[in-house]
């Protein structure tokens, strides 16, 4: 057996529900291998694995909460394949995904990918402008698949490939949440390892459902990436500080409206038009369009507020980043 799907699952069952069924529907013709984590869920996801022992090969493991990085660890050292494919259990796959990750891996074999999301039609609104933002270069740079350069791509934890070999060698991943599939992505590159993008091979990937869980998730990001920049200084880039000072900027730009310098403004509304336009056009829906601004919003707040916290704690005052910032790092 060569594939080897590792899902963590945190009481969702209705999600893993969707996901086992498009799994069960891929027209990939080997044997695979779905390998459940269950990460010390209070509503756990059994009932629904049983409903699907028939269609796929489930391996199903129940241990207490230690978070998605460990688990997935967890799973990676208890699957049978000798190459591991890691989903978020919010994830929906088109039925061509694992034929599409064979191809690539037999034109170009590499240790580590990882590939994009998009959107199902089902997917409601809010779910559709958030996956606007999250992956258009408007907003992101296209840094989660969309227009992100395919060699030295740090692949994301909600679909990304690691061979056995990778896992071995590196030890998968970290304990810091979220963060771990770019700490991944370094610490595979410093063992030699290479990285790739994998272009067709995309997932329906559900994200958050409301703005405010959105935020939050953002506000960790932004927590994160100063963390992990103390940690790899090599790997530190200026468009990190991008949302941080598309935030602070739109602060000064309201001061001068309020001294008669509209100019700055201006240039704010017509960024956002610019993304209603864009997003309104590739949904062929103005309401979606309408609501990429507002989630456009939040991720700039909440990642440029997070990064701004984590920058003065982690750069300014030397704090270390497990008593900084608790919440980010779980207990192993």
């Amino acid at each position: 057996m060569y594939f080897s799907f590792i899902i963590p699952v945190y009481n969702r069952p209705d999600e893993v529900e969707e996901l086992l069924k498009s799994l069960a529907e891929q027209n990939y013709h080997e044997d695979f291998e779905v390998v459940i984590i269950e990460d010390g869920s209070s509503i756990p996801c059994y009932d629904v694995v049983k409903k699907y022992e028939g269609k796929i090969f489930i391996s199903y493991f129940n241990k207490p909460n230690s978070g998605p990085g460990d688990s997935r660890n967890f799973g990676m050292k208890h699957a049978m394949g000798s190459y591991f494919l890691i989903l978020d259990s919010d994830c929906i796959l088109p039925e061509n995904y694992l034929a599409s990750v064979d191809e690539n891996l037999k034109k170009e074999f590499v240790d580590c990918f990882g590939g994009p999301d998009n959107a199902l039609d089902s997917f409601s609104s809010v779910q559709k402008a958030i996956n606007f933002t999250m992956t258009s270069f408007l907003t992101t740079g296209g840094v989660r698949g969309g227009s992100e350069k395919i060699g030295k791509f740090q692949p994301r934890s909600f679909n990304m490939g690691l061979s056995k070999k990778a896992f071995e060698a590196s030890g998968g991943f970290g304990n810091i949440h979220p963060g771990e599939d770019p700490d991944l992505s370094i610490r595979l590159w410093k063992l030699g390892f290479k990285t790739r993008l994998f272009k067709d091979s995309y997932v329906y990937h559900k994200r958050r459902i409301d703005f405010g869980k959105f935020y939050k998730q953002v506000n960790k990001f932004g927590k994160a990436r100063p963390i992990l920049d103390s940690w790899y200084p090599k790997h530190s880039k200026i468009t990190f500080w991008f949302p941080t000072l598309f935030l602070l900027g739109f602060v000064v730009s309201v001061i001068l409206l309020i001294f008669g310098f509209s100019l700055p403004i201006k240039v704010y509304a017509a960024y956002f038009i610019l993304l209603f336009w864009i997003g309104a056009t590739e949904n062929m829906n103005p309401w979606i369009g309408f609501l990429s601004v507002f989630a456009a919003a939040f991720q700039f707040v909440g990642y440029g507020v997070g990064f701004l916290q984590s920058f003065i704690k982690i750069k300014i005052k030397k704090q270390q980043p497990e008593k900084a910032f608790p919440e980010l790092f779980f207990k192993k």
